[in-house]
C-alpha cells in the first residue's frame, strides 16, 4: 500500500463508539483508511463474559466503512486481547459496531442492506465492488428467514392467497400476510397450496397471538378456507373476498354478452348491428353504473336482446348488494331473493355462479359482518411480482422471504441508522 497523503477526519464524522483516531490517510488506489484505537478497557470473556485481564493485542483488522467523498473507506482497528481467569481462555474485544470475524463495520451493512431496498443484489455489488455471495451472507445474518412472532403484537386481519414461483409450471407459493392499522406484514411464505401445509402453519401461529386475529380473508380455495376453519373454528370469521365473487358474476356476464352479440351478428343485417356499436363499446367498459345519454344509447342494444338487459341489471343489485351497509343476517336474505329472481328470470349464464354462491354463502356474507377485503393481499401480490421481475426470479422462499421483509420494512430499519451502531 503506498500512500498519497494524510487526512485529518474528526472523530464526530466518523461516528464509531469507543475508539480515538490515531492516523487517516489516502492511499495511491484513492482508498481512505482511518486507523483507530479501542479507547473502551472492559474485555469481556466470550464464554463466560467475566471481564478479562488486558494481555496484548490481537491481529489487525480491515473493515470497509462508509465511503467519503466517493471514496472507499476502510477502519484499521488492532484489537484488544485479554486472558479470563475463570475459564483460562484468551478472548479478543469486539465493539459494537463490528462483528468478531467480520469484515464490514455495521453501519456498512446498514447501508449495504439500505441499498438492497428495491434494488438488486447484483445491482448493489457492481456499485460497492462487493460479491453478491458476501451481500447474501449479511442479509442471512441481519434479516430473519420467517416470522419472529416475538416482534408481533397483534395480527388483526389475516389474508391468505398465493402467486406462481415460475410461470406456466403451476408451482405455487402461498402468502399469509397480516393487517392491522393500515400496514401489511408478510408472516410466511409457504411452498405449494396444500391444506395441509396452510394448516401446519396456522397451528404454529402462538397462542396469544391467535386471540388477536379478527377474520381471515382469502379467495373461495377450500385448502386455505378448510384450514382456517378447523384451526380457528367459530371464533374468527372467515371471509370470501368480495372482488373474488364479483369476479365470477362479471364472468358470467361477459358470457352471455359473447353469445348474444354472436346471434345478433348472424341475426340483424350489418347497418343495423354497425349501428349497436356505440352501445357495445359501453358495455365492454368496466363499469356497471351508467350516464342518463349511455342508458339510452344501451336501450337499442337492450331492444334486440332482452336476456342481457335483464342479466346486466341482475349484475347491478348484486353489487348494489355489496356497496350497501347492512347485517349479515339481512344480505342472506337478499342474496337468496337475488336468486330466486335470476331462477324465475331463467337466466341460466349465472347458473354457476349461483352454485358457487350457495356453497360459500356463509363465508361470503361474512363480509357484512365488518366489511372486511383481501385487497391489502392483492396490493402485496403486485410488489411480490415486481420483486420476482426485477431479480429475474427468486427461487429460494428463505430468500424470497428476506427480500419481501426488506422491501417492506428496510426504510424503516436502516434509513436512519446508518452511521450509528450502539
Amino acid at each position: 500500500m503506498s500512500v498519497l497523503k494524510s487526512l485529518t477526519i474528526p472523530e464526530e464524522l466518523l461516528n464509531l463508539k469507543d475508539v480515538k483516531i490515531i492516523e487517516s490517510i489516502v492511499t495511491r488506489e484513492n482508498e481512505i483508511i482511518i486507523r483507530v484505537q479501542s479507547t473502551k478497557k472492559e474485555i469481556p470473556c466470550h464464554r463466560c463474559s467475566d471481564m478479562c485481564t488486558a494481555h496484548g493485542k490481537g491481529t489487525p483488522m480491515k473493515l470497509r466503512h462508509l465511503s467519503i467523498l466517493g471514496r472507499k473507506t476502510y477502519i484499521e482497528l488492532t484489537p484488544l486481547r485479554g486472558i479470563c481467569k475463570k475459564c483460562d481462555t484468551t478472548t479478543t474485544q469486539t465493539l459494537s459496531w463490528h462483528k468478531r470475524n467480520g469484515r464490514y463495520t455495521t453501519p456498512y451493512e446498514d447501508h449495504l442492506l439500505l441499498s438492497v431496498v428495491n434494488s438488486t443484489i447484483a445491482d448493489v455489488s457492481l456499485r460497492e465492488g462487493i460479491s453478491d455471495t458476501a451481500i447474501q451472507n449479511i442479509l442471512d445474518l441481519r434479516i430473519d428467514e420467517k416470522m419472529d412472532w416475538k416482534k408481533i403484537k397483534k395480527l388483526g386481519i389475516l389474508g391468505a392467497d398465493e402467486i406462481s414461483q415460475k410461470k406456466g409450471y403451476q408451482s405455487f407459493i402461498s402468502i399469509i400476510t397480516s393487517r392491522v392499522e393500515g400496514k401489511t406484514k408478510v408472516l410466511a411464505l409457504l411452498k405449494g397450496r396444500e391444506k395441509s401445509t396452510i394448516k401446519a402453519f396456522f397451528e404454529s401461529i402462538p397462542s396469544k397471538k391467535r386471540k388477536t386475529i379478527v377474520a381471515v380473508c382469502c379467495d373461495m380455495y377450500d385448502g386455505y378456507i378448510n384450514a382456517a376453519r378447523e384451526v380457528f373454528g367459530e371464533s374468527v370469521a372467515i371471509v370470501i373476498d368480495r372482488f373474488h365473487v364479483a369476479k365470477l358474476y362479471r364472468k358470467a356476464l361477459v358470457s352471455l354478452r359473447k353469445q348474444e352479440l354472436a346471434r345478433l351478428r348472424q341475426e340483424l343485417t350489418v347497418e343495423v348491428y354497425q349501428s349497436l356499436k356505440v352501445a357495445i363499446s359501453i358495455l365492454v367498459k368496466k363499469q356497471e353504473r351508467y350516464t342518463s345519454q349511455e342508458k339510452q344509447t344501451l336501450e337499442s342494444l337492450f331492444h334486440y336482446s332482452p336476456a342481457l338487459k335483464a342479466a346486466y341489471r341482475l349484475a347491478r343489485q348484486f353489487t348494489a348488494l355489496y356497496n350497501t351497509h347492512q347485517r349479515k343476517k339481512t344480505a342472506n336474505k337478499k342474496i337468496k331473493t337475488w336468486i330466486k329472481t335470476v331462477q324465475e328470470k331463467e337466466i341460466s349464464c349465472f347458473n354457476g355462479f349461483i352454485a358457487t354462491l350457495i356453497k360459500y354463502q356463509d363465508s361470503i356474507t361474512n363480509y357484512f359482518i365488518n366489511r372486511n377485503t383481501s385487497g391489502f393481499v392483492e396490493g402485496l401480490n403486485n410488489k411480490l411480482k415486481v420483486i420476482k421481475r426485477r431479480c429475474y426470479g427468486i427461487f429460494n422462499i428463505k430468500h424470497f422471504f428476506q427480500r419481501i421483509y426488506l422491501d417492506l420494512e428496510g426504510y424503516n430499519l436502516f434509513l436512519n441508522n446508518q452511521s450509528v451502531t450502539a
